[in-house]
């Protein structure tokens, strides 16, 4: 190798590379090494989420750089918010968002389950089992565990008739939560609004229909299900009517202000007459918007942008109410629920745009007197809107969250209206078929079936552990009644009711959001242990 001057050097066949300062002082883990490292690194973020696993489970306090304090148990918002620099750990990061965006709950033992299944494989990886072969039998393992999870699975009746069985799940999901001194209210609330906006016979949910709002005061049982939308808005003068009837709405992204000249010109004002003309033009300007909006049967404009004091004035004189500065996504829901059409010049509104709603008015609230803006009795009535209350935002936030995970779990139920049980009982049935299924492999996999058995185990003993109760004895004997009975409903009592059987307490859980768990869970698990090297750009020493 000949090195000239400078940092280039060339190898024995020629080719030029750079040498990078104290490269031979930087460390590099390939192989087992590096293995371990994932391992550990991904184990750490699991046990930080463990605690927080079940009804008795503790939340986590989180203070972003800027000093904003965020209190919650979900594990897909702790991990967004936590600064996590492993590559690994990112990877853990983007699992809980995966079941997040897919099911919407479940995040938690998602990232807790595949931290199990790694601490097991780094223990085959100390007997010496090759990593592919560990990964494929998780694999094999973990397809065991799906189709026993469809076999134990019952038929869950969807309707909206009955809501009571609805309820109950909605009822398991909140039970971890922060508000779950609340929690038969806001999983009614979650029901309705969902039913309000499903379409049972296609099996479908527009959750662009619900709208969760949250309005800091009041108490979490002061939460209601508006049947129409709610907007933090007033009308634009304090002397417009508060409340109107048989409305309609001219819905406009139009500000109601002269248009400006496009050009680069400037426009200068010498004289006082030349001001004149120049305000006379703006009133007319004023003048003829405000009649355009009126000639086309509009009893209400809502605008996206603002619009002066002297147009407001207008308004307030011809008698039409407005309300401005609507953002967009409330804009387009406003459009969906009332009929309307989204008018971008006023040239173009006209009567058949105009959106129609029964009923709108002011909510006035607290000593403080802040108020919002409530349009009811859409023509499209299926929009709806949850108002969350709470005694300060960080409550409020997590009541949003909360109430953002039942939807989406009734949501599952009304694309897959089948469920199984909770309190770990899936997961021990589960566990209880992967381990007899691995007595009957010839093979190495067996080993990686027993060691997926025994992660499986995870869920139920950190219920147990969180509730306070003797773990190890907790789990032996639910595990000693199912293997006798064979009822994949006995789980852990983490309300120690003195009863095991979530049959009976109705702890319900998706059948959709469980096996989401186990497939993403193996998934990531594979593809850390065929990761044995970490290289970054600045490793790459050729140019």
């Amino acid at each position: 190798m000949t090195a000239l001057p400078g940092s280039i050097a060339f190898d024995e066949y020629g080719r030029p590379f750079i040498i990078i300062r104290d490269q031979d002082k930087q460390k590099r883990l390939t192989g087992l090494d590096a293995l371990k490292s994932h391992i550990l690194a991904a184990q750490q973020i699991a046990n930080t989420l463990r605690t927080s696993l079940g009804p008795k489970g503790l939340d986590k306090m989180l203070v972003s750089p800027d000093g904003e304090v965020t209190v919650t148990n979900d594990g897909a918002t702790i991990l967004k918010n936590m600064d996590v620099d492993h590559e690994i750990g990112k990877l853990l990061v983007e699992l809980s968002q995966s079941q997040d965006d897919e099911i919407g709950d479940g995040t938690t033992g998602v990232v807790v389950l595949a931290g199990a299944l790694l601490e097991q494989a780094s223990t085959l990886l100390d007997r010496g089992i090759h990593p592919i072969r560990i990964a494929d039998g998780f694999e094999l393992a973990c397809q065991k565990a799906v189709e026993h999870l469809e076999k134990v699975a019952d038929v869950f009746p969807v309707s909206s008739e009955n809501l009571e069985p609805l309820i109950q799940v909605a009822m398991t999901t909140l039970g971890s939560k922060i508000i779950n001194k609340c929690h038969r209210q806001m999983a009614e609330i979650a029901v309705k609004a969902v039913l309000a906006v499903a379409d049972l016979a296609t099996r479908d949910v527009n959750f662009e229909l619900i709208k969760v709002e949250g309005k800091v005061g009041g108490r979490l049982e002061d939460t209601t299900l508006v049947k129409g939308v709610v907007i933090d808005k007033t009308m634009s003068h304090p002397q417009m009517p508060k409340e109107l009837h048989d409305v309609k709405l001219a819905i406009l992204t139009c500000p109601f202000e002269p248009p400006k000249p496009k050009t680069k010109h400037k426009l200068d004002v010498t004289s006082v007459d030349d001001y004149k003309e120049l305000r006379q033009y703006e009133q007319e300007k004023f003048s003829e918007m405000v009649s355009r909006v009126k000639a086309a049967g509009a009893t209400l404009a809502i605008c996206q942008w603002g619009f002066d004091d002297e147009a407001n004035h207008l308004l307030l004189q011809q008698h039409l109410p407005a309300v401005r500065w609507v953002g967009g996504p409330e804009i387009e829901l406003i459009a969906i629920a009332t009929g309307g059409r989204i008018v971008p010049r006023f040239e173009e509104l006209n009567p058949e745009k105009l959106g129609s709603a029964g009923l709108v008015r002011e909510l006035v609230f607290g000593t403080t007197k802040d108020r919002m803006l409530v349009i009811e009795e859409c023509s499209n009535s299926r929009a709806v809107t949850i108002l969350v209350r709470g005694g300060n935002a960080m409550l409020v936030a997590e009541a949003k969250r909360s109430l953002h995970d039942a939807l989406c779990v009734i949501r599952s139920l009304v694309q897959e209206p089948r469920v199984v049980y909770g309190g770990g009982a899936a997961e021990i049935a589960c566990s209880l078929k992967v381990a007899a299924h691995a007595d009957q492999l010839p093979s190495l996999e067996q080993y990686a079936f027993r060691a997926f058995a025994e992660a499986l185990e995870c869920i139920p003993l950190a219920l147990a552990e969180n509730s306070g109760l003797s773990a190890i004895h907790a789990l032996s004997e639910v595990k000693a009644k199912q293997a006798g009975t064979g009822d994949s409903a006995l789980g852990i009592d983490c309300m120690q009711t003195g009863n095991v059987n979530m049959r009976e307490l109705h702890v319900i859980e998706s059948l959709k959001s469980k096996r989401q768990q186990l497939i993403l869970a193996t998934q990531l698990v594979k593809m850390i242990l065929k990761i044995d090297d970490v290289r970054s750009p600045a490793d790459s020493r050729e140019v």
